[in-house]
């Protein structure tokens, strides 16, 4: 288990490129929650504030070849491995060049081997299948999943890790435990833990409490080696922090928890203890985010006929 840093601890200086990836996702969402608080968007949306340097950290592990199954807060999963705000902010918007043409919206994103779905729970039978087919068809892939704490509330999650025990399936279950399920705390929805519920199965379970990019990383790299080279499945659980609200505007936790969650924010912590990289990070994203809105809401709506 990697433990997360007290207070008093510097986190690991990041290389620009990770601080970037982390900034770009944090605007990006940022700038979504101000759009809908304009009336400038249509439908809803779910943003990763908080969550964001669990696919920075992770994804630099993957290939193109492996395959990653997202869920309804997934903006920060698709932008950490594709680097594409500007189709992702189009696909939202319903705007010419959007990656799936305008159909997908915020939730349900397909593009070569990366799908999201809105749908709890729905992606990790799915990411069964398709490890059994790697398993076969290309050794040393994987597939991996995005489920939250409030998942555990889906059988399909229990019949799909009975399966990839049985089988032997080389799939990683990332699980991005930020302590509610909407807006009813996890203790008051879970019984027990999500290591013992993988233990159930005879499913490896790896926790990790931690902010810190590098140390994150590195804690993953021998776990994501073991599930392509054993063919094995395992749960990684991440306690992690939802800063935003849950859809847009809709917050529901006390004001002393919201600022409890922010203290532990990686945004708090990385520019408190590097203050001159980030600021200068920072101030680029922001304004590349901001770039990028501008020249989406120019263009045209995207055809029908291209959908």
């Amino acid at each position: 288990m990697v433990e997360q840093a007290g207070p008093g601890e510097a986190l690991t200086r990041l290389g620009d490129r990770d601080l970037d990836d982390l900034l770009m996702i944090r605007h990006f969402e940022l700038a979504l929650l101000d759009l809908f608080s304009q009336g400038r968007l249509n439908g809803t949306t779910h943003t990763c504030l908080g969550q964001e340097y669990v696919p920075v950290a992770l994804y630099s592990l993957l290939d193109n070849g492996d395959y990653v199954f997202s869920n309804h807060r997934g903006h920060g999963h698709y932008l950490a491995r594709f680097r594409d705000p500007l189709g992702l902010l189009a696909e939202v918007m319903g705007r010419e060049g959007a990656v799936c043409h305008g159909v997908g919206g915020s939730q349900h994103i397909y593009r070569d081997r990366y799908l999201s779905t809105g749908v709890q729970g729905q992606s990790l039978p799915v990411a069964l299948g398709v490890a059994l087919h790697l398993k076969s068809a290309e050794p040393g892939r994987i597939a991996v999943v995005h489920i939250g704490d409030g998942t555990w509330g889906e059988g399909a999650v229990y019949e799909g890790l009975n399966m990839a025990a049985l089988w032997d399936a080389p799939v990683l279950v990332v699980v991005e435990n930020n302590g509610i399920a909407q807006s009813t705390p996890t203790e008051r929805e879970m019984a027990g833990t999500i290591g013992a519920r993988a233990a159930a199965f005879g499913v490896d379970h790896h926790l990790i409490d931690s902010v810190d990019v590098d140390v994150v990383r590195r804690e993953l790299a021998p776990v994501v080696d073991r599930v392509r080279d054993l063919r094995r499945p395992c749960v990684v659980e991440f306690l992690t922090h939802r800063v935003g609200p849950h859809s847009k505007g809709d917050d529901s936790r006390p004001p002393e928890v919201v600022e409890r969650v922010a203290e532990q924010d990686w945004y708090r912590r990385y520019r408190l203890d590097h203050a001159e990289q980030f600021a200068a990070a920072d101030q680029r994203q922001r304004e590349r985010i901001a770039a990028i809105v501008r020249e989406v809401e120019e263009r045209p709506v995207a055809r029908w006929e291209e959908r």
